[in-house]
């Protein structure tokens, strides 16, 4: 079920983009609440320091506790500890607090810090009601306030209600009396609050979010891939009705889909062509096999009945017609397959001798120039052209085999009537013959310049045919020099 769900590229891109916004909420979420936290937090923080330092100063001027101003406040606890750990002072409506390294919440509360005699706690207690000194007029020491300020966090309980806090710690230390620490404390309720209804409103937001995502993701692929669909159905209708002269549709858009159309287009007009030249060379091939072998079976056929009438020399005429036809047919499917065409070392202008050897006024010049590839395609490719020429010279066939830079070089020029312009490109394709060339029996099948270009495109090479000095033809093969 999961693959059929996901087994398509609209659900798996609605998928994606529906994951990385995720993953993108999610991150920015948790910066958002970590920002804001961290600032409400610094808020309190500067809050409870901005008391404690103002405590601190009054303190730290001999004022007595019960005069000290902070010490009023409804909302804000404060504490004052001793250097033993004692409270010596705290806010009025100060019932419980934690976070402040003092075991009680106010100056001689139950469960104290164990320390010290009874007249040690009653000095104390006299302290903590005003009394500083044993004369009250007597000027009072001054104290020193640390520049530093540590922070923590914890709870407090004022009036019956527990809140959370963070506290500000501010030391102040007299010559005579020791260090004391004044502890004061910034509510935190504003920063959960603020935090929860963030959290509250991102729970609630991301998934209403996502889903409009998804929703716009799965839309626009959906209309982005429907050409994509129109392609698909357009030639599986192709495929079933084996009609390639039809044509998928191409939309407007100018972008890939548009392209993938114009490009599937011209793939099945390259095979439309591939297909029309296909059945075009099977029908070739039939009416140039039909040929010899009707007229082999009919020579096979009189010898059959009269003996005396045979004529031998025409079955073997016919005979080797067909063989050398076949092997042709045969050549241009292997090169039609893609055979590759090797990469041996020889040289093309002793391959050129030695298929000239022999050839009533064929004049070869040739220099030794190394190539890599087929001999035997080569050297078949050089034999149709000698075979071509001498059929269609007067009387002189040359043959040039030369190296010009990167190329090795054959020319084969004859003195004969030549090739029309017109012509020069259509005598390449298959089972063409020129006028003068129709016969049959003359002329071959029109395989073999075909069959010659394509051994000399295979082997990175080119095939022209030109006009030669003398008026005939000039056929130049260019094969690249081996290295």
């Amino acid at each position: 079920m999961t693959r059929r769900w996901f087994g398509s590229v609209r659900s798996r891109a609605t998928l994606a983009a529906t994951l990385v916004v995720a993953v993108a909420l999610l991150a920015a979420g948790a910066a958002v609440l970590l920002s804001l936290r961290s600032d409400l937090t610094g808020q309190a923080e500067s809050e409870a320091a901005s008391a404690a330092r103002a405590v601190a100063v009054e303190l730290s001027d001999g004022r007595p506790y019960d005069k000290l101003t902070g010490l009023d406040e409804d909302d804000r606890p404060v504490q004052i500890v001793d250097e033993r750990g004692r409270v010596v002072a705290a806010s009025e409506d100060l019932e419980r607090v934690t976070g402040t390294g003092a075991d009680t919440a106010r100056p001689g509360d139950p469960g104290g810090r164990a320390g010290g005699d009874a007249d040690d706690d009653a000095d104390d207690s006299d302290d903590a009601n005003g009394s500083d000194g044993p004369d009250d007029d007597a000027p009072a020491p001054r104290g020193e306030v640390d520049s530093d300020t540590a922070f923590s966090t914890g709870t407090a309980t004022i009036d019956g209600t527990t809140a959370d806090y963070r506290f500000a710690a501010v030391e102040v230390e007299f010559e005579d009396r020791g260090k004391f620490t004044v502890y004061a404390g910034a509510p935190l309720a504003a920063e959960r609050s603020a935090v929860g209804t963030a959290t509250t409103a991102m729970l609630i937001g991301f998934p209403l979010l996502l889903a409009v995502v998804a929703g716009a993701t799965w839309l626009v692929t959906r209309r982005a891939l429907s050409p994509v669909e129109g392609i698909r159905r357009e030639m599986a209708a192709i495929t079933a009705s084996e009609d390639l002269a039809r044509r998928v549709p191409v939309p407007a858009t100018h972008d890939e889909v548009a392209r993938l159309a114009l490009t599937t287009n011209e793939t099945l007009a390259a095979l439309e062509s591939s297909v029309e030249r296909q059945r075009r060379f099977v029908a070739d091939a039939s009416h140039e096999l039909r040929s010899p072998i009707a007229s082999l079976r009919t020579q096979l056929e009189v010898g059959a009945a009269h003996p005396e009438l045979l004529d031998l020399d025409g079955a073997v005429t016919d005979t080797v017609r067909l063989q050398t036809l076949a092997a042709d047919l045969l050549l241009l499917a292997r090169l039609d397959a893609g055979e590759r065409p090797g990469d041996a070392r020889f040289d093309l202008g002793a391959l050129a001798r030695e298929h000239a050897e022999g050839r009533a006024g064929v004049t070869v010049t040739a220099d030794e120039v190394p190539v890599a590839g087929s001999r035997a395609q080569v050297g078949r490719v050089l034999t149709n052209l000698l075979d071509n020429a001498r059929r269609h010279a007067r009387s002189a066939v040359t043959v040039g085999v030369r190296a010009e830079g990167e190329w090795a070089v054959v020319a084969v020029a004859d003195d004969g009537d030549g090739v029309p312009e017109a012509d020069r490109e259509r005598i390449f394709e298959r089972f063409v013959r020129l006028d003068e060339a129709r016969s049959r029996d003359d002329g071959g099948a029109g395989l073999g310049l075909a069959i010659a270009r394509d051994v000399a495109v295979r082997h990175g090479g080119t095939l022209t045919v030109g006009r030669a000095p003398a008026g005939g033809a000039l056929f130049e093969l260019r094969l690249p020099r081996a290295r």
